[in-house]
């Protein structure tokens, strides 16, 4: 049973009543974030109950050290925490001296929460009767300002409904936090002044180990019947100061309070400079004041949803999971920072640690290259070029020479810091999505700049990598790759995954195509590059060599690659077959138990005919569809996507809804059990994949677009944008017909159906 406690709603998620139980689901379902800075949904007021704070700022972590019962050279030294930063959203409430604790409290009614997509905000409300008897109405509003990122709002507005009482607020900042997920429980900060200046407050700190400066600031001002009341110094200690507002209040009378808070942090600032700072962001929110940046906030969030957005007629529910979804990415990154990245959980949660998988190459950037401009697209592959000597680094450490690079399963700075064996020795076809993107970006934004400058590179030392990683088979005269995990993580240290194989013979075939292009049309950077690199046309024969002669396991019987050497030695009991009780598999089955299956975490075969389409026949899909997703139990985030794609291109829309609705509500409806710990984040770019890729049919092939448009028959109609080459194509589909509409000065020629259709700027044109 899924949850269901959310209210559909096609532009806001709201939770009505309260339930301690839902708690820490709801603090992930309503987290915000703005690209610099995230929270999870905590309560600004002291709550005694079950709860998991956090408070993150990014691009700072810790190196928590790898725990690991049995040490193996070549493992990361540590594991990069994302780090639960210090709190500066908490008010204490005293209402005649009893603490406002939803916990505790006597009643709580009229409970409900909003997190506002459209316009960017968070909101809660309620009522309570206190121990003492005081009923008490309150309206906590809050957002992170996307205009000026290193501050935050909250405004809290209290009622007293039945009695006088004296009312004590206490905003407060606090750097004596921890992370759920420390390894061994090291301390990873270090306050080292804590200071206050009238109705301001500051926490200076730094991180252990890393070493990253902060301060933690905030401004408070309460209001009683319009008039300012004074602050008082409340409780200071060497990691906590709190500022005061007192004030007599009269039954049916309301008492306000507005905090403005966030970090300044040495990676944008000078260390010696970050209260200075702070007093600058603190005068510039100040200055604007609390309705004013909120209004900036409602354009800023029209800006971002004028392209992003996904419309659907006739289905709130899909509706409202493609928006949350677009929200939540949005709010994680907005490409104003080559340094940062997408991190699996985003501002939401501790959980996987880094900031950077294999899901931002293969799965984020078609959605930020599709709704922003090229240049955040640039910003993710060139975070990829700045990393590549700890990638040739990294796979130094494992034995690999000559500029090989292995690119890591998880980082926050280039170093691998994953410490799970089998991930992190194991599923090296994270590399391939490496070379994917760098592909994938100049099929669709027309833009070739990036590899001479600095694409080749990186496409040199990973196919160094795959050559040394082959091993040549005199029992199969091919070269075959030994000891490795494919995207199914339900297989571990296996021979000769397809995926990986396929995906190593076109890294290296791809990387021969860029180099003779660069070396016809770039002579100079072909200089530099093969200067800088050392490669000589000898290695790039023995490349050739591998390409040519790679294996891949076929079954004749069935007519499909095999996803290794060993799936057919398995006992094929498919998913219906099994019982219910036996799922999630994950956590009801040892992990010997699941190594032993056939059972497929997420698309693994079926990656490789996502990313390769065009390499396929539509036969050989259905085929390999077929054979490999009654077998898939679709217990990672990543898997639904990939299958709805591929199942609207089979013409099952039916099915394709389906893996839609799983994908888009997964958090939402809390599919996997596990939305406590944090949201999806990466994930969610697939659900955009689905619609765009998969119900649109959006491809591009032999340098134009193509779409393939289908429609659900749960919906009346689902429109969508595309920025193509800063011509912006609006996609309109419905039951009948789809029309298509063209923003910029000249006419476009796109295919629909494998006819051609021509756009003219500001018409539409129907399809």
């Amino acid at each position: 049973m899924n949850q269901d406690y959310i209210k559909s709603d096609p532009w806001s998620i709201i939770e009505e009543g309260f339930d301690k139980e839902q708690v820490k689901s709801s603090e992930s379902l309503f987290s915000i974030g703005n690209g610099a800075m995230g929270q999870r949904a905590n309560f600004e007021e002291k709550y005694s109950g079950e709860t998991f704070q956090g408070s993150y700022i990014a691009g700072v972590y810790y190196p928590d050290k790898t725990r690991v019962g049995w040490w193996k050279n070549g493992y990361p030294e540590y594991f990069a925490k994302v780090l639960n930063a210090p709190n500066w959203i908490g008010i204490n409430v005293f209402i005649d001296g009893v603490s406002l604790d939803l916990n505790t409290c006597a009643s709580v009614s009229n409970f409900k929460r909003e997190l506002n997509m459209k316009e960017g905000w968070y909101q809660r409300s309620f009522q309570v009767k206190l121990s003492n008897n005081i009923e008490v109405d309150a309206k906590i509003t809050r957002f992170l300002s996307l205009d000026v990122d290193e501050v935050g709002a909250i405004k809290m507005e209290l009622a007293l409904l039945n009695s006088d009482a004296k009312v004590k607020l206490i905003p407060y900042l606090d750097s004596g936090i921890t992370n759920e997920d420390s390894n061994w429980d090291d301390k990873f900060w270090n306050t080292t002044s804590v200071d206050f200046d009238k109705d301001r407050a500051y926490i200076e700190a730094h991180t252990m180990k890393t070493n990253f400066a902060t301060c933690t600031f905030m401004h408070a001002n309460a209001e009683f019947n319009g008039v300012s009341i004074p602050a008082q110094l409340g409780d200071k200690t060497d990691s906590f100061i709190g500022l005061e507002f007192e004030k007599n209040v009269s039954q049916g009378e309301k008492v306000s309070l507005t905090k403005f808070g966030g970090y300044t942090v040495s990676r944008n600032h000078e260390t010696s400079e970050l209260i200075n700072v702070a007093n600058t962001v603190i005068d510039e929110a100040t200055t604007l004041g609390f309705d004013a940046l909120l209004e900036k906030q409602k354009e800023a969030w029209a800006n971002i949803w004028e392209m992003s957005d996904i419309t659907i007629e006739g289905d709130v529910k899909a509706q409202q999971g493609i928006r949350f979804n677009i929200f939540q990415l949005n709010q994680t990154y907005l490409g104003k920072d080559s340094r940062l990245n997408i991190g699996p959980k985003g501002f939401t949660g501790e959980k996987y640690g880094g900031s950077t998988y294999w899901d931002t190459e293969a799965y984020c950037l078609p959605f930020y290259m599709a709704t922003k401009n090229q240049e955040v697209a640039w910003s993710l592959l060139e975070y990829r070029y700045n990393h590549l000597e700890k990638a040739i680094e990294n796979a130094q450490k494992l034995g690999f020479t000559n500029g090989a690079a292995l690119y890591p399963m998880v980082t926050m700075n280039g170093e691998e810091c994953h410490n799970e064996w089998e991930i992190t020795f194991e599923e090296i076809h994270r590399n391939g999505a490496i070379s994917f993107a760098i592909f994938n970006y100049h099929r669709f934004t027309g833009d070739y700049s990036y590899i001479p400058k600095m694409g080749l590179e990186v496409l040199i030392g990973i196919a160094r990598f795959w050559q040394q990683r082959v091993n040549f088979s005199q029992h199969k005269q091919k070269y075959v790759m030994l000891g490795i995990t494919g995207p199914n993580e339900y297989e571990n240290n296996v021979n000769n995954n397809w995926y990986t194989n396929y995906l190593a013979k076109w890294c290296i075939d791809y990387a021969l195509e860029q180099l003779e292009v660069v070396k016809d049309e770039y002579p100079e950077d072909y200089k530099r590059i093969v200067s800088k690199t050392g490669l000589t046309s000898s290695e790039t024969e023995v490349w050739t060599k591998v390409a040519n002669n790679m294996y891949f396991p076929y079954s004749e019987k069935h007519e499909v690659f095999l996803q290794q050497d060993g799936f057919l030695d398995k006992e094929l009991i498919k998913v219906e077959d099994l019982d219910k009780s036996n799922r999630p598999i994950n956590q009801k089955w040892s992990w010997d138990r699941i190594l032993r299956s056939p059972y497929i975490k997420q698309a693994d075969v079926l990656q490789g005919f996502y990313f390769f389409e065009d390499h396929f026949s539509s036969e050989a899909l259905e085929k390999h569809f077929d054979f490999y997703e009654p077998f898939t139990v679709h217990e990672s985030s990543l898997s639904p996507c990939v299958h709805s794609i591929q199942a609207a291109k089979l013409g099952r829309m039916e099915q394709a809804y389906t893996f839609y609705l799983r994908t888009s509500r997964l958090d939402l409806d809390d599919y996997n059990k596990e939305v406590e710990e944090g949201l999806h984040i990466t994930s969610m770019a697939g659900t955009w994949m689905s619609i765009v890729e998969g119900f649109g049919g959006m491809r591009v092939l032999n340098d134009q677009l193509h779409f393939t448009p289908q429609i659900p028959t749960q919906w009346k109609s689902y429109s969508f944008k595309i920025n193509f080459r800063n011509q912006i194509i609006t996609i309109t589909v419905s039951e009948k017909q789809t029309n298509f509409e063209v923003t910029g000065d000249k006419d476009l020629t796109i295919q629909v159906n494998d006819k051609p259709l021509i756009l003219t700027p500001r018409k539409s044109v129907q399809a």
